[in-house]
């Protein structure tokens, strides 16, 4: 049988380059069908849940989804290897307008819009669409290692979360809670539906604004209006000006007579109006813009619509009726000019509102909808976030977060669109009465009539996602799930939907839950380009997460985004550091190759010889404390969700402390005739990379998974092991100090060659001069292992002694580092290339600093472009100090 075939390998020799691509498909269908990934409910154990943001069952994984579902999995992994009754619950967001947008495109093709089929076939079609090409995300989330419990996925629309938004919308509804009236929305002409503020996305634009002269009604002067929206002035009502604006007090019984309709409108005193802005007055169209509804409201102003769904001009609108409201703009801003009405245009930069579904340009307009009445509820959120019961992380969002919800509006949850969660709500035609309920009436309570119509408008996507941490576990019912998971743990999702989402989810929890939906929120940073640039298809730098895989594997790509995961710091990626952490990987799979070659035929009951610690030979007793201290440090990172913390305490423990060094001090003793020497080695290296593997596994999944499965012994999955705990036993502060000497000395004898270009082959002498008797013995106890480690013929260690001139020198607490070197290199010709290579050097410098000092390549070229070249200058730059340090080091061995 091929290894392929097969879900889990017999044991093998680990080859020399790790395949990862094979490792992946395998050990994720052993874990699948194995169900490692099952949430356990026993008694007595802590629980630990969390809820995946759901994505769009339309989306494609991208990198922030990988950086969100990455965190979750390693704290998924860790608590499951801790013990606890954990659950990951997946799924996705049926996503109401993008799912609508994708399916009407289709039909398009096919020259039909969904009114052609209608309301039922359409939805038929949608649902048809998401059963073969919906949830592709769900797929590409399993090449990532996502561990959820993929049994109890869960969809916005299936039968169980449809009973919830029903059961949720009803029971607000007879609270008082949820209303239906006439406001000023946010429309999108484009999905023709109505849009919440925090659906509407604010972009700076550049535009224009227009001054308007509107004469008073008695032909005696005028006054002058700013607009960046002319269209909109057909549908004005009324001029407002501050009460307390003497200019104007005189037009309370003129009025003013209206630019190209004749229609004469009244002036009111409002004091929203900012006199010192222009020239105090202020158009008001209360059907088109939102602060001028407010003030039709207070003065009993008339609203007139002036444009249709589709954001083209109405009959109210007169002779401009059928045309574009942009077309329109433009032909009124002719005619205002051609009739002396137009005062003049400014270019202005402005904030525009736009869909952030479709980009398409908002417009507000009045409209009948459906609105939550949300103070009640943001009450209860801001109490929880205030007493401690919900913390935010970091806790640079509570500024925010409070000012958000102190300034909350009704929250408009309908939308006119036919994918959704249709509002339970039907009008009798009878007698005109509302009836809403759960289950479809099949009569009127109030008259008898069997007449009923529902609505047609359906409720936000974010109403039911907002259900998510309970609906998911079976509420209404009062399941085992909701008993044991709720509330989550924690939520893991990107800043900007803390308002779309997390504030609404806390809302619901608190109302029908009676408790929060989950204790901690970790809102991550938004993901950008090396140079901290937002990451667009048309600029061309989007990072794809699935050709990283394929090129770096997933484990590299998955230690990465965990390294670069910095609580509140923008996170900036960088392919180059990608393959770095590649590298990293390679280096645990070599390490754990040199290891398997030792422990191959080995009784992991030899691990009984670390016991007691005390016994052991120095490089055992300062590798387990090393380890211990490790476990103790990614413990308290995980705990306190610093995931940058958990990836660079692993990196520093394993590339340096058990790579760099533990391994090539226990080489000797792996290779040494006496057996107590070669059974400790053996010992301690099994512990030692037993606990590497396990502390990483969260982390990097497959790989540590599939050299655990090769280590000596019969092994179960390395996902169910417990979670390394620190042992006091292995505190060992003695042997971590007499350690750092002695690596100390080495790295600093190995400085010297470096510095000096000595060749790595050229056998050097050394002379250790140390005063402290203790830690002179130490050194002599260790000679011969610092001899072999620096490549040296002699080594000799001294209380007192002087410093040659031709010698290279370091000093490591209060040991002086002495190598001679006139014998070791070629002094003339190391100082002839030196004097090659900083012409090179200074000639490119210049070319650079003549390039960063001319103003229009500064001012012409790409930002990333001008940051590369001060990058280069810095490197050379540095080069040549480096340059000059060498020159005048090797002058004084002439």
């Amino acid at each position: 049988m091929n290894e392929t075939d097969r879900t889990r390998p017999e044991k093998y020799d680990l080859p020399k380059a790790y395949e990862f691509s094979e490792v992946e498909q395998r050990w994720y269908t052993h874990w699948l069908e194995e169900k490692t990934f099952s949430a356990r409910m026993e008694e007595g154990r802590d629980a630990f849940s969390i809820v995946i943001p759901p994505p769009n069952v339309t989306g494609v994984l991208h990198i922030g989804h990988a950086l969100n579902n990455t965190l979750q999995d390693l704290l998924v992994r860790y608590h499951r290897m801790k013990g606890d009754n954990t659950l990951w619950v997946p799924g996705t967001d049926h996503a109401g307008i993008a799912t609508q947008n994708v399916v009407e495109r289709q039909l398009a093709a096919e020259k039909l819009s969904r009114h052609d089929l209608g309301r039922e076939k359409f939805i038929e079609r949608v649902w048809s669409w998401k059963e073969e090409k919906g949830g592709t995300i769900i797929n590409q989330l399993k090449r990532m290692g996502a561990s959820c419990d993929w049994d109890r996925e869960r969809f916005t629309m299936d039968e169980g979360l449809s009973r919830a938004v029903r059961e949720v919308f009803v029971r607000l509804y007879k609270e008082g809670l949820i209303y239906k009236g006439d406001y000023i929305v946010n429309w999108c002409p484009r999905c023709h539906t109505a849009l919440a503020d925090d659906e509407v996305e604010h972009d700076p634009t550049d535009g224009k604004l227009y001054h308007i002269r509107y004469p008073y009604a008695d032909g005696s002067g005028f006054v002058v209006v700013a607009t960046t929206r002319p269209e909109t002035m057909l549908g004005d009502t009324a001029v407002a000006v501050h009460p307390e604006d003497e200019r104007y007090q005189h037009l309370n019984e003129i009025g003013i007579s209206l630019p190209l309709t004749g229609r004469t409108i009244p002036v009111v005193f409002d004091y929203h109006v900012q006199r010192e802005f222009g020239t105090g007055a202020l158009k008001v169209t209360p059907a088109h813009d939102r602060d001028d509804y407010e003030i039709g409201l207070r003065h009993d102003l008339p609203r007139i619509k002036v444009m249709d769904d589709r954001g083209v001009m109405n009959q109210e609108a007169g002779k401009y009726a059928g045309l574009d409201r942009f077309e329109c703009r433009k032909q009124i801003v002719k005619d205002l000019e051609e009739q002396g009405f137009l005062e003049k245009i400014e270019n202005y930069q402005h904030a525009v509102g736009k869909c952030y579904r479709c980009g398409t340009v908002v417009e507000p307009t009045t409209s009948k909808q459906w609105f939550v009445s949300v103070r009640p509820l943001a009450d209860k959120a801001v109490a929880a976030v205030e007493e401690g019961r919900i913390k935010l992380y970091p806790n640079t969002w509570y500024r925010t977060f409070y000012s958000w919800m102190e300034n909350i509006r009704d929250w408009c949850i309908s939308r006119q669109i036919w994918w959704g969660h249709r509002i339970p709500a039907w009008t009798c035609e009878g007698c005109g009465k509302m009836v809403v309920e759960v289950e479809a009436p099949e009569v009127c309570p109030f008259c008898g009539s069997t007449k009923l119509q529902q609505e047609n408008d359906v409720l936000d996507t974010w109403f039911s996602s907002a259900l998510w941490p309970f609906s998911t576990l079976g509420w209404p019912e009062q399941t085992r799930e909701l008993a044991t998971f709720y509330p989550t743990s924690v939520l893991i999702t990107s800043f900007d939907i803390l308002f779309f989402w997390v504030a609404r989810m806390m809302m619901m929890g608190l109302h029908f839950m009676n408790e929060v939906p989950f204790h901690d929120v970790y809102l991550h940073a938004l993901v950008r380009d090396k140079y901290g640039k937002k990451m667009s298809k048309s600029t061309g730098n989007v990072i794809d997460p699935l050709v990283m895989i394929e090129q770096y594997g997933t484990d590299a790509f998955r230690f990465t985004l965990t390294a670069f995961a910095a609580q509140g710091r923008e996170i900036r990626m960088d392919e180059e550091r990608i393959e770095g952490y590649r590298r990293f990987i390679n280096k645990l799979w070599n390490a754990s190759r040199f290891a398997q070659m030792h422990l191959r035929e080995v009784d992991p009951s030899i691990t009984e010889l670390a016991g007691q610690p005390g016994r052991l030979a120095l490089a055992h007793r300062w590798i387990l404390s090393r380890i211990n201290a490790t476990i103790k440090d990614v413990r308290a990172a995980l705990d306190g969700y610093n995931f940058n913390e958990v990836a660079s305490v692993s990196y520093q423990f394993v590339w340096h402390e058990f790579c760099d060094w533990y391994l090539e001090w226990i080489k000797a003793d792996l290779y040494s005739d006496d057996a107590n020497a070669r059974d400790q080695a053996k010992a301690v290296l099994l512990i030692v990379l037993e606990q590497v593997l396990k502390l990483m596994h969260p982390i990097t999944p497959f790989v540590t998974e599939e050299i655990w499965s090769q280590l000596p012994g019969e092994r179960s999955t390395i996902m169910l092991e417990p979670f390394p705990e620190a042992h006091s036993a292995w505190e060992d502060g003695a042997a971590e100090a007499e350690m750092n000497l002695l690596m100390g000395v080495i790295s600093g004898l190995r400085t010297i060659r470096t510095e000096a270009e000595v060749h790595p082959s050229a056998r050097i002498e050394a002379l250790l001069i140390c005063p402290d008797a203790p830690k002179r013995q130490l050194l002599t106890d260790f000679a011969a292992g610092i001899q072999a480690m620096v490549r040296a013929d002699a080594l000799s260690i001294v209380a007192e002694g002087t410093v040659p001139d031709d010698a290279g020198h370091g000093l490591v607490q209060d040991v002086e580092l002495v190598v001679p070197l006139k014998d070791l290199i070629d002094v003339e010709g190391e100082l002839e290339k030196l004097a090659r290579d900083k012409g090179k050097l200074e000639k490119e410098l210049a070319r650079i600093v003549g390039k960063l000092g001319n103003e229009k390549f500064i001012s012409n070229a790409p930002a990333d472009v001008v940051v590369k070249e001060r990058e280069k200058e810095a490197e050379i730059r540095a080069r040549l100090a480096k340059n000059i340090e060498s020159t005048e080091r090797l002058g004084k061995l002439r």
